[in-house]
C-alpha cells in the first residue's frame, strides 16, 4: 500500500517527516510569492527559488527607509540595481562598459563606496549588501555625484560568487569591516574562511587583490592566518603582516568612531597568484 505525501485525518500513519516536508514546501512557496518592499526595487528574497540550508555570515537588518532612499530605490533600481537570484551569469564587461570590476561585499550606507567610485572612475564597483536603507542611500549618492561606475547588488554574496560570476571575472575584492561575530560559538559565521577563499580565488584574475579591513583584533588575526595559509593568495607586504591603510580606502564614519574608542584598524592586502 502506497503512502500519501499529503495525509488527511483519514490517512493512518502520517509522520513527522511528512509534516516537515509540507512545512518546508509552504515556506518555499511563501518566499517565492513575497513581493518587494518597494515596487520596482530590490526583491525581498531574490534567491528564494533555490533556498538552501547554509550558515550565513550576515543577518538582514530591519531599519527605517527614508523618503529619499525609497525614492532612489524606486527610480534607480531598474537601471543600477540587480537582484542576486542565482539564475544567470552576469556579463560584467557589458554591465560596466568594459571597465575592470571590483566586488565590494558589505557597504553599509555607501558613503565610502561612492567616494571610491568618484576617486577612481576607471574602475567599476559591484557593491553587494542586504541592507535596504543602505542600498537606497548608495543609489542616491551615485546619482547626485553623477557616478556611472557603481552597480548595487541585493542578496547573498556567496550565491553571486558561486553562480553568477564567470571564472576570473573580478579585478579585486573588498571586504571592509565585516561582522566580526565575536562570540566563539559564532566564529563559524565569519566570512573570511578557507572555503570562501577557495571560491573567491576562482573568480579573481591573477594578480587581483583581496583587501580586508577590520577593527576587531581577533578577527584580524584570523584573517591574516587564513589568507597566509591559502595557496592561491600571497601577502603584498614583504614582512608578511598587516598593510598600512591605502589612500584609496576612505576613513569611514564607523571607522572613526572605532578609532575614537581606541580600536586599532588592520588592513590586509593579498594578491591572487
Amino acid at each position: 500500500m502506497s503512502e500519501s505525501l499529503n495525509p488527511t485525518p483519514e490517512t493512518p500513519g502520517a509522520t513527522d517527516d511528512a509534516a516537515a516536508l509540507r512545512a518546508a514546501s509552504f515556506e518555499r512557496m511563501r518566499r517565492l510569492r513575497q513581493e518587494p518592499r518597494f515596487p520596482g526595487g530590490p526583491a525581498a528574497d531574490p534567491a528564494g527559488s533555490h533556498h538552501e540550508r547554509r550558515i550565513r555570515s550576515f543577518q538582514p537588518r530591519r531599519s527605517r527607509v527614508t523618503a529619499g532612499q525609497e525614492d532612489a530605490l524606486q527610480r534607480l533600481w531598474p537601471t543600477w540595481g540587480l537582484d542576486i537570484d542565482g539564475l544567470r551569469v552576469l556579463d560584467l564587461p557589458a554591465l560596466f562598459d568594459g571597465l575592470p570590476v571590483v566586488l565590494e561585499i558589505g557597504f553599509g550606507m555607501g558613503e565610502a563606496t561612492a567616494q571610491m567610485a568618484a576617486d577612481d572612475p576607471g574602475t567599476g564597483i559591484l557593491a553587494v549588501d542586504v541592507h535596504t536603507p543602505g542600498q537606497g542611500n548608495l543609489l542616491g549618492l551615485a546619482e547626485r555625484s553623477g557616478l556611472t561606475n557603481v552597480r548595487v547588488a541585493n542578496g547573498d554574496a556567496i550565491i553571486l560568487l558561486r553562480e553568477m560570476l564567470a571564472p576570473e571575472a573580478l579585478d579585486g575584492l573588498r571586504v571592509y569591516f565585516p561582522d566580526p561575530w565575536p562570540k566563539s560559538r559564532h566564529h563559524k559565521r565569519r566570512l573570511i574562511q578557507p572555503e570562501f577563499l577557495d571560491l573567491v580565488a576562482r573568480r579573481m584574475k591573477p594578480g587581483a587583490v583581496i583587501h580586508c579591513a577590520t577593527d576587531w583584533e581577533p578577527y584580524a588575526e584570523q584573517m591574516l592566518e587564513v589568507l597566509t595559509a591559502h595557496p592561491r593568495f600571497e601577502n603584498t607586504q614583504a614582512d608578511g603582516g598587516y598593510a598600512p591603510r591605502p589612500a584609496f580606502r576612505p576613513l569611514t564614519r564607523f571607522e572613526g568612531q572605532g578609532l575614537d574608542k581606541g580600536h586599532v584598524v588592520h588592513d590586509l592586502l593579498f594578491a591572487r597568484v
